[in-house]
């Protein structure tokens, strides 16, 4: 794959390194040349000097051709330009954007960013799965489809307790993949599952429904 990376700085240099030994082409487009200087020294001449939130710059390194454009400056404003510069005007099929403040993960998605990375969330979601109380942890994010995939832990006071699936109202589109009790073997649900507290559910939903579930499911 042909993958350009907006952004020349830590998180850039060690993307960039990493793809290159698993046999990817990368171009890295930096605006600082003394960081632009020490990746062509230790990767060779993988690195241009420029801004990738302009579209000449872009053009000037093929993003017309790249399977895919990762923006990781340390500015939201300019991963976010370079992401749609490269979706909209290059037609690149896959844009990633690192996103420094949590809350602008919802514009990005809007305006059409297929994936999008924040190191807040990653490290609380991490925290999330440490917390036994916590009643819903996100596993996996399907920007570009607005799916969401999630483990929902049933608390003692849900109202869903006792009852098989068919009976509890769950989201339009929403379903119930797995389920894991607590001391027995994971089981695959069907309507006649009864969900038990404790119970670990793993349900593939929209992002739009998240929360209706959480709610249908813990009463939080």
């Amino acid at each position: 794959m042909y993958i350009i990376i907006v952004g020349g700085g830590r998180v850039g240099y060690y993307l960039g390194r990493a793809l290159l030994n698993e046999g990817h082409e990368i171009l890295i487009v930096e605006k600082n040349a003394r960081f632009c200087d020490i990746i062509n020294e230790e990767m060779g001449s993988v690195c241009v000097l420029g801004d990738g939130c302009e579209a000449a710059m872009l053009a000037e390194v093929g993003t017309g051709r790249a399977d895919m454009l990762v923006a990781v400056t340390g500015d939201d404003e300019d991963n976010l330009v370079s992401c749609q510069l490269a979706k909209h005007k290059f037609n690149v099929r896959r844009t990633i954007a690192r996103i420094r403040n949590p809350q602008n993960e919802a514009i990005f998605k809007k305006l059409g960013i297929d994936v999008t990375v924040s190191a807040t969330n990653i490290i609380m979601e991490a925290i999330e799965k440490e917390v036994p109380t916590h009643p819903l942890t996100h596993l996996l994010t399907r920007s570009d489809k607005g799916l969401e995939i999630v483990e929902i832990r049933i608390p003692p006071d849900s109202k869903a307790i006792g009852k098989p699936i068919k009976e509890v109202p769950l989201p339009e589109g929403t379903k119930l993949a797995l389920v894991i009790p607590i001391n027995r073997k994971p089981v695959i649900p069907n309507p006649h599952t009864v969900i038990r507290e404790g119970d670990q559910i793993v349900a593939l939903t929209s992002m739009e429904m998240e929360e209706e579930l959480r709610a249908n499911l813990t009463g939080i």
